[in-house]
């Protein structure tokens, strides 16, 4: 095989994309994405010692090992030049650290050390070390899985700390976390229940991480309101924004103030228009099409240009009308877009050269019209908590279904729209993430006035979801969250959803049915862990699901 990765739901075949991954992702990508990781393990093995001994060193190696977890993530990057210059670059850092470690005193036995603490090499050399050093490199199938959900629980730890970073927040415990866990992956006298205790703690962190992010946001911003989302299209020249960093969203909607340029949202960005503070602006028109999969038909028909700020790149053809039109910044990068660069700290990013292409371009096609709900983080349903506790004690709603997670392209994921309309009337969705894409627009109604799908926002908006049950738990005067009329049927795709998963573990949630498969790198020994500790499950039909929930 030229390639091995089952990091995300589509992995091929069930078992993993070992030619080309499916995502679209070339063999050489995903090899130097894995050699990245080789060498962040070994800069966190450094790192750790200077903790332990009390050695200060460069804050940037703490951004840069955090930058490269989340630029690995499914469909965030794609060009392979982003992964040769972060390796080198890695090597460097990691060399200058240990130099910086033996001047402090302390000494090196490299034959106690893991391989990715000595290796060094050119970039002629990366690809062919990058075979060697792989995902299954870990022979013991028990150990590999353990040792990889807990690194794509830190990958999607990792995204959401580099966001609430972008707003000037942080919590330097998420850091050392990071690094310690990475150097417990190389650790081969760890055993198995020590691998799945670290599994569990990855979702401590995850919990902690949201959190942060969730208060980075709603300082800057304000806290999310119901809002009805404009679907529809003016006449003016428009910038498309997609991804989830809300820093990128602003400082966007402040610089194409008065150009004559509107500004919409697409996908994971629905959620930009419940925050207040950017109601403010009138050229931000609403939210153009769907999830992140439909990217190819609706950026063609959009017209203007388009900006990733992360991920959920679908790599176009070439020729393809929207290709000359789309840019990436921060983790996001596909061979020949043009990336905008990072911004300087106390600056902003400079996005004129996509304002200025912008004008050129022609309206938006519209593609659908109306408006759609959302905005119920957690502050504001909490604001509603009186209504749907007397709506559960009435009977009026007898069970909530949290539907969040991902959304993906592949034909099975029907099931979640008709898992949806088929639901009982006095049932209640509570929802974040793109999965939510798959019901949003249907007319399900509402109950006494409360919808019947409630949308906290993105997926690390899952987080309001979790403080929505623990609350609920506390007013029902419940000793276990799981005592709660809440069933558990999510959607995932990639590394962001593990850590959802592994958060609502640790808060010691249990039979969470998860689809639409099960995840690839579960071997069945570890998932059967996972079964007997936790209920975790797959999905059925529809039909026998609802009756399993509702009984």
């Amino acid at each position: 095989m030229s390639m091995f990765c089952y990091q995300c739901q589509e992995a091929s075949k069930g078992t993993g994309c070992t030619i080309q991954g499916v995502c679209g992702k070339t063999n050489d990508v995903a090899n130097l994405q894995d050699l990245l990781m080789f060498t962040l393990k070994g800069i966190s093995i450094f790192t750790k010692s200077a903790r332990e001994k009390g050695v200060d060193y460069d804050e940037k190696i703490n951004k840069f090992i955090f930058d490269g977890l989340f630029a690995t993530i499914t469909n965030a990057n794609f060009d392979r030049n982003v992964f040769v210059a972060r390796v080198s670059k890695a090597l460097a850092l990691r060399n200058e650290l240990r130099k910086k470690l033996e001047n402090s005193g302390l000494v090196f036995d490299d034959s106690k050390l893991h391989e990715s603490a000595t290796w060094n090499g050119t970039p002629d050399t990366f690809e062919t070390k990058a075979l060697t050093i792989g995902v299954l490199a870990t022979e013991n199938e028990d150990v590999r899985s353990l040792r990889e959900l807990i690194t794509y629980g830190l990958k999607g730890l990792a995204a959401y700390t580099e966001h609430a970073y972008n707003l000037e927040h942080e919590n330097k415990e998420l850091y050392k976390f990071m690094q310690d866990a990475l150097v417990a992956t190389t650790d081969d006298s760890l055993s198995a229940d020590e691998l799945v205790a670290l599994t569990l703690e990855t979702g401590k962190y995850g919990v902690e991480a949201m959190a942060l992010l969730d208060k980075a946001n709603t300082t800057a911003y304000g806290n999310p309101e119901i809002t009805e989302v404009n679907i529809g299209v003016s006449n003016k020249p428009a910038i498309l924004i997609s991804g989830h960093d809300l820093k990128d969203m602003e400082e966007l909607l402040k610089q194409t103030e008065g150009t004559g340029v509107d500004v919409y949202t697409h996908s994971e960005m629905l959620p930009a228009n419940y925050y207040p503070a950017f109601k403010k602006y009138e050229h931000f028109v609403g939210n153009y099409g769907n999830a992140w999969w439909k990217q190819k038909e609706e950026f063609t028909s959009f017209n203007g240009p388009i900006l990733f700020t992360t991920n959920c790149i679908v790599p176009p053809q070439k020729g393809a009308a929207y290709y000359d039109k789309v840019y990436t910044t921060g983790a996001a990068g596909f061979d020949g877009f043009p990336h905008i660069a990072e911004r300087q700290k106390g600056g902003q990013k400079d996005f004129s050269q996509i304002i200025e292409h912008a004008k050129k371009c022609a309206s938006p096609i519209e593609i659908e019209t109306g408006t759609i709900v959302g905005g119920f983080a957690h502050n504001q349903v909490l604001q509603l908590a009186d209504k749907i506790v007397d709506a559960v004690k009435s009977g009026a709603i007898k069970k909530f279904f949290v539907m969040a997670g991902c959304d993906g392209r592949m034909k099975d994921r029907d099931y979640y729209t008709d898992f949806a309309q088929e639901l009982p009337k006095d049932t209640v969705i509570l929802t974040a993430g793109c999965a939510k894409y798959r019901y949003n627009k249907l007319a399900l109604g509402d109950i006494g006035g409360i919808p019947r799908v409630l949308d906290a926002g993105q997926c690390n908006d899952s987080y309001s979801l979790a403080v929505i049950a623990l609350k609920l738990k506390e007013v029902f005067e419940l000793n276990d969250i799981n005592e709660l009329p809440i069933a558990y049927n999510i959607a995932w795709y990639e590394q962001k959803a593990v850590i959802v998963l592994l958060a609502l573990l640790h808060l010691g949630v249990k039979n969470i049915h998860l689809g639409p498969t099960l995840p690839a790198f579960l071997s069945p020994n570890v998932a059967k862990v996972l079964v007997d500790t936790f209920g975790i499950a797959g999905i059925g039909s529809v039909e026998d699901d609802i009756k399993m929930f509702m009984a």
